[in-house]
């Protein structure tokens, strides 16, 4: 079976309302609209059918629930969406077999019960939440009791990069130009909230909480030796106090953490950079993934193009078992 741990969908009584959300709907219309199968579940089908043993476990697609609204908002429009995923995986259980829960980040109080709520009554298989909430690093305490819960169900957590075009790449400008902001600025910047929890120490308190991150660890696999050697050097660079300090209060090397988190080939069919994330995780921390619709087919494109990497790149049979399902079934207590 190949668990996609990664699809992403809008159920369509949560799609409906976020178009009522002030800017937020007005640019998820300009995304959504050639997109179809977002919304269409029948679509979605179809397309899976083709695809042999092919099964979903449920995302939403951005935008974050907390760009969506206020914090008196956002925790609506969470149970909503939530809502909907179980209803999906409740009518077709044999094509999805679980789904991911959405938070209202911008609300950590409620997103703490949304996390009971989702779990204990819905049975998702863990969170989603993105990079930073509303340009807020993920470190910052408010948002602890989050990874805190997560941690003590055993369950985890997709970690999704959000950084929109007005994110400059230069002070200069008012925007990032040519999609630079998503081609190559949601890498950096789910890299760079790795890194954020990394020496925030979260690790050290919460050693067996589990991170997904999406797109195999981002820049990670690749950057591999500036991780571990040059951030080794933390410190030697800069005369801020709080780098040196930062490292002396982990217990282990910096690399060591990254590690610890878990990656998805949602590399859309780039099989040398999936060789490059299972040489970095281990076979053990990989899971399948696709990024569907997002495809320039609007669906079936980075499905056919993520398995053709899959069956492409060097790994064992057994590896590759571990990455399709095993990986899935362990870590989201999948039965299926």
């Amino acid at each position: 079976m190949k668990i996609d741990i990664f699809p992403h969908i809008f159920p369509r009584k949560f799609y409906d309302r976020m178009l009522q959300a002030s800017a937020a709907g007005r640019y998820m219309q300009k995304r959504t609209r050639g997109i179809p199968v977002l919304v269409d579940l029948d679509l979605r089908l179809k397309i899976m059918d083709r695809y042999e043993g092919y099964v979903q476990v449920l995302t939403l697609a951005s935008p974050p629930i907390e760009a969506l609204g206020g914090p008196e908002l956002t925790p609506d429009l969470a149970r909503l969406a939530n809502d909907g995923m179980a209803e999906i995986v409740a009518g077709h259980p044999d094509r999805f077999p679980g789904f991911v829960a959405s938070l209202p980040m911008n609300n950590p109080d409620a997103a703490v019960k949304e996390i009971d709520r989702a779990i204990t009554e819905l049975q998702a298989t863990g969170v989603q939440i993105f990079s930073n909430v509303n340009g807020r690093p993920l470190d910052e305490p408010d948002f602890r009791p989050i990874f805190e819960r997560m941690a003590a169900l055993s369950l985890p957590i997709w970690m999704h990069p959000a950084r929109p075009d007005t994110f400059a790449d230069y002070p200069t400008e008012k925007r990032s130009r040519y999609d630079f902001w998503w081609a190559f600025g949601w890498p950096y910047e789910t890299t760079i909230a790795m890194g954020r929890l990394v020496f925030s120490g979260l690790f050290d308190r919460f050693p067996d909480l589990k991170i997904i991150t999406h797109h195999m660890g981002a820049m990670l696999p690749y950057f591999e030796g500036r991780a571990g050697h040059g951030l080794d050097q933390l410190g030697s660079r800069t005369d801020d106090p709080d780098d040196g300090a930062a490292l002396k209060r982990l217990k282990r090397r910096p690399l060591d953490y990254f590690k610890m988190f878990y990656g998805d080939t949602a590399l859309f069919g780039a099989h040398h950079a999936m060789e490059c994330g299972l040489a970095f995780f281990g076979a053990d921390r990989v899971l399948f993934g696709t990024d569907m619709p997002f495809d320039p087919e609007k669906g079936p494109g980075f499905i056919r193009e993520t398995i053709a990497a899959m069956e492409r790149m060097r790994a064992t049979p057994e590896e590759k078992a571990k990455i399709y399902e095993g990986n899935a079934r362990r870590l989201l207590r999948i039965k299926c």
